[in-house]
C-alpha cells in the first residue's frame, strides 16, 4: 500500500548501524532478574499505565525508518487527523496488508554488499510501509496496558494483533517479553507478513521469531541482553509445540512413536555360556523372523508418517476453511455495514426531504404573509397618496387664489401709482400755468405802471 513518501537518502552506514543497537547497560528489570528477585507480574495484574523501555522519543526504531515515517505525507496528513485509539485500529483494519517496514519494490539494494547491503537495516531507504506508520502512530498515543491487550487479542484482523505484538517488542523491557508472548506461542491464526505476499506464517511462529531473532526483514529489533536471551531460549526449548488432536492422532501418539524409535537397541551379542546349538538355533530363528519384524516396523513407520501427513493436511484445510469463513464473515459484516450506512443515508435523505418540504411550506406561509402585508401596506399607501394628492390640490388652489389676489393687489397698486403720478403731473402743470399767469400779470402791471 504505497501511499507514503519516497525515502530519505542513505546516510553513513556505520553510524546508522551503531544507532540500531541499544546501550550496553542492563535495565533495572534485568538487574532484578540476575539478582534472583521475582519476575515481574503478568501484564493483567499490573496497573493500567504501561511503562516504556529505551528511547521514549524514537520508540527504538531504525533512524532511517523513523525519518521516513516523520516525512511521510500519509503520516503527516492522514494519520494526523486520527486522534483516538479506535480510529487507529479501524485504519489498521482497512489499510494494513503486511508488516514489513518498506513497501514492495521501493528499496534499491542491488549492487550493495556487507553492512550497506540492506540486510542489517542501514542501507538505502524506500517508501515506508503503512504498517510502520500506524505502529509509530500507536506509540504517539501512549497506549495503556488495557489497550495493548485489546490489540493482541483482537478478533477482526491478524494484522491488528501483529502490530500489537510488534509494539510490545519495540517498547517493553526484554525481561517482560516472555510474560507477554508465552500464552500466544501456539496461536494458529495465519497472516502474510511480506510485502506483496508469499510469506504466510502463524502468530505463534511470528512471536517465536520475535523472541529468537534480532532481524525482521530489512530492520532490527531492540537488542535483548545475552542472559535474558539465554533464559528465553531455554524456556522455548523446554516448552514443546502443541499440536491439536485430530481423530486418534495427537501429541501422545507422536511421543509414543518417537519413544519407539529411541528404544531400538543394537543387536545383542551371543552369550559365551550358551551352547553353539542354541546360538545357531536362535540365529536361525532370527534369520527366519527378523525380516518380517523389520517389515512390520517399517510399515508401522510409514503408516505413522502417512497419518501425520493426513493430520497436517486436515489442519491446513481447517485453517483454510477458518480463514474463508472469517473472510466471508468479514464480507458479510462489511455488506451489513454498507447496508446500514445506505439505509441510514436513505433515512437521512428522507429526513432531509421532509425538512425541505417543511421549509418550503414555511417559506410559502411567510411569502403569503408578506403578500398580505404588502397588500395592506399598498392600500394604506394608496390612501396616503390620495390624501397627499387632495392636500396638494387644496394647497395648489390656495396658492392660485393667493397668487390671483396678489396679482390684483399689484395691479391695483400699479394703477394707483400711475394715477398718482398723473395727478402729480397735472398738478405740476397747473402750478406752472398759475406761476406763468402770475408772472405775466406782474409784467403787465409793471408795463402799465411805466
Amino acid at each position: 500500500m504505497a501511499n507514503n513518501s519516497p525515502a530519505v537518502g542513505a546516510g553513513n552506514c556505520q553510524g546508522q548501524q551503531a544507532a540500531q543497537h541499544q546501550p550496553g547497560a542492563l535495565p533495572p528489570a534485568q538487574q532484578q532478574l540476575q539478582s534472583g528477585a521475582p519476575k515481574p507480574a503478568a501484564s493483567g495484574k499490573q496497573g493500567n499505565v504501561l511503562p516504556l523501555w529505551g528511547n521514549e522519543k524514537t520508540m527504538n526504531l531504525n533512524p532511517m525508518i523513523l525519518t521516513n515515517i516523520l516525512s511521510s505525507p500519509y503520516f503527516k496528513v492522514q494519520l494526523y487527523e486520527l486522534k483516538t485509539y479506535h480510529e487507529v485500529v479501524d485504519e489498521i483494519y482497512f489499510k494494513v496488508t503486511h508488516v514489513e517496514p518498506w513497501e514492495k519494490g521501493s528499496r534499491k539494494t542491488a549492487g550493495q554488499t556487507g553492512m550497506c547491503g540492506g540486510v542489517r537495516g542501514v542501507g538505502t531507504g524506500g517508501i515506508v510501509s503503512t504498517a510502520f506508520c500506524l505502529l509509530y502512530k500507536l506509540f504517539t498515543l501512549k497506549l495503556t496496558r488495557k489497550q495493548v491487550m485489546g490489540l493482541i487479542t483482537h478478533t477482526d484482523s491478524p494484522y491488528i494483533r501483529a502490530l500489537g505484538f510488534m509494539y510490545i517488542r519495540y517498547t517493553q523491557p526484554p525481561t517482560d517479553l516472555w510474560d507477554w508472548f508465552e500464552s500466544f506461542l501456539d496461536d494458529e491464526e495465519d497472516l502474510d507478513v511480506k510485502a506483496g505476499g508469499g510469506c504466510v506464517m502463524t502468530i505463534g511462529e511470528m512471536l517465536r521469531s520475535f523472541l529468537t531473532k534480532l532481524e525482521w526483514f530489512s530492520t532490527l529489533f531492540p537488542r535483548i541482553p545475552v542472559p535474558v536471551q539465554k533464559t528465553i531460549d531455554q524456556q522455548i526449548k523446554s516448552r514443546p509445540r502443541k499440536i491439536k488432536k485430530d481423530g486418534k492422532e495427537g501429541m501422545e501418539e507422536i511421543d509414543r512413536h518417537a519413544e519407539r524409535r529411541r528404544s531400538r537397541s543394537p543387536r545383542r551379542s551371543i552369550s559365551p555360556r550358551r551352547s553353539p546349538r542354541r546360538s545357531r538355533s536362535r540365529s536361525h530363528h532370527r534369520e527366519g523372523h527378523g525380516s518380517s519384524s523389520f517389515d512390520r516396523e517399517l510399515e508401522r513407520e510409514r503408516e505413522r508418517q502417512r497419518l501425520e501427513r493426513e493430520a497436517k493436511e486436515r489442519e491446513k484445510e481447517r485453517r483454510r476453511s477458518r480463514s474463508t469463513d472469517r473472510t466471508l464473515e468479514r464480507r458479510r459484516s462489511r455488506s451489513r455495514d454498507r447496508y446500514r450506512s445506505r439505509s441510514r443515508s436513505r433515512d437521512r435523505k428522507g429526513d432531509r426531504r421532509d425538512r425541505d418540504r417543511e421549509r418550503e411550506k414555511e417559506n410559502e406561509r411567510s411569502r403569503k404573509k408578506e403578500r398580505d402585508y404588502d397588500k395592506e401596506r399598498g392600500s394604506e399607501r394608496e390612501k396616503d397618496r390620495s390624501r397627499e394628492r387632495s392636500k396638494e390640490r387644496k394647497s395648489k388652489g390656495d396658492i392660485e387664489e393667493r397668487r390671483h389676489k396678489d396679482e390684483k393687489d399689484d395691479k391695483k397698486h400699479r394703477d394707483d401709482k400711475r394715477d398718482s403720478k398723473k395727478e402729480r403731473k397735472h398738478s405740476r402743470s397747473r402750478s406752472r400755468e398759475r406761476r406763468h399767469r402770475s408772472r405775466s400779470r406782474r409784467h403787465l402791471g409793471m408795463i402799465r405802471k411805466y
